[in-house]
């Protein structure tokens, strides 16, 4: 069992950057594939970004390419996401979420554990 808690949400405004932090409970946290997804208001939840177990490996989105970036502290048992430019589409609610693979996986459907989720809100 893995609980998920994010944090670092909030109000910033257009060019902006903010700093999303996931905790994780439990000792298996190192053998997880870590991701983001975020929800818009009006539209299905969709990928962000994904890391390896090992964080040898990370996964964008075309749409935040460039300018956010995905991390992980597995001695913190925390994921990062640091999210730089952002734009008012990037409003959203994001969750993080762990995969048992340790892989990482662009699918929803593959991820095990969910937080309940932190709004970001960019301001144009």
């Amino acid at each position: 069992q893995v609980q998920l808690v994010e944090s670092g949400g909030g109000l910033v405004q257009a060019g902006g950057s903010l700093r999303l932090s996931c905790a994780a409970s439990g000792r298996t946290f190192s053998t997880y594939a870590m991701g983001w997804f975020r929800q818009a208001p009006g539209k299905e939840r969709e990928f962000v970004a994904a890391i390896s177990w090992s964080g040898g490996s990370t996964y964008y989105a075309d749409s935040v390419k460039g300018r956010f970036t995905i991390s992980r502290d597995n001695a913190k048992n925390t994921v990062y996401l640091q999210m730089n430019s952002l734009k008012p589409e990037d409003t959203a609610v994001y969750y993080c979420a762990a995969e048992h693979t340790g892989w990482g996986n662009r699918q929803e459907r593959e991820y095990d554990y969910w937080g309940q989720g932190t709004q970001v809100t960019v301001s144009s």
